[in-house]
């Protein structure tokens, strides 16, 4: 059974250093059994980084839209009159209280911390703790779900790392950076529900059209081009989990190669 202290001597091994800004996509499924559970790994991650370090999870509500699969799954063969009734029933989003939608259990062990600090987009929220999460989460702009103006762009800024711990590249949100700083991005419309103080409402926005299909081509063609034991990108187990860690600036940056080459033309080429 993993343990606080072996968890933490599993992170440091792989690199994880004090005074580090992690942002992480996690599996507790795979790291085995854990006492204590996601407790004991939050607890775990921040030993790693202590007390100036500051973890960051994805809180995404993914099922707060019109257009999400989980909307789409939920309503499919629905009447028009019962479509009605279950737009109007649906969970209005509050960053206080609302759960993250597929996120994993430590994204919710993060978010419940009382000393968390959530932002408040409806869709992709990130919730954090450390010195520098009112900064990572504050700012998030209803229009921008995962580009300059979200945490993703702070977390950039800050140089942090991504932790994919037990998970691939397939659920790595940085990408998602690269992939706003690229020309010509096709925009839409996102409807989404929200509490406000007179009450739940729908609000809409444009922002990029964001696809993640093709994010485990991208992370295979990204770890192909690491030099083995000589790159930024390093992979060990967290537990009986297989975990990678990298620069997010860096991922974002060399990311930007394979999305300006028209996504999965340059991985053709390596």
């Amino acid at each position: 059974m993993h343990t606080e202290a072996s968890l933490t001597a599993d992170l440091r091994r792989l690199g994880v250093t004090k005074a580090m800004t992690l942002l992480v996509h996690a599996s507790l499924r795979s790291v085995g059994l854990v006492q204590g559970g996601s407790r004991t790994l939050l607890s775990a991650l921040r030993e790693a980084v202590g007390p100036d370090g500051t973890l960051v999870v994805p809180t995404f509500t993914t099922g707060n839209s019109l257009t999400s699969p989980a909307y789409l799954r939920s309503t499919r063969g629905l009447t028009r009159h019962q479509l009605l009734s279950y737009r109007e029933n649906m969970e209005p989003f509050s960053p206080a209280s609302t759960p993250s939608d597929g996120m994993g259990r430590l994204a919710e062990e993060v978010r419940v911390t009382p000393a968390a600090v959530r932002s408040t987009h409806p869709q992709t929220s990130f919730a954090a703790l450390g010195p520098l999460a009112a900064r990572i989460t504050s700012g998030h702009a209803l229009d921008c779900l995962l580009g300059e103006r979200s945490p993703l762009g702070r977390l950039y800024e800050e140089e942090a790392y991504v932790l994919l711990l037990g998970v691939g590249f397939e659920v790595c949100s940085a990408f998602h950076l690269s992939e706003c700083r690229q020309p010509g991005q096709v925009r839409r419309r996102y409807d989404c529900r929200v509490m406000t103080e007179d009450g739940p409402r729908w609000t809409a926005f444009l922002d990029v059209d964001h696809d993640d299909s093709d994010f485990g081509d991208l992370g295979r063609w990204l770890e192909a081009s690491v030099p083995a034991g000589r790159g930024p990108l390093d992979r060990g187990r967290i537990g009986a989990a297989d975990s990678r860690l990298f620069p997010l600036r860096w991922a974002v940056d060399t990311a930007s190669r394979w999305f300006a080459a028209g996504r999965g033309a340059e991985a053709d080429r390596a």
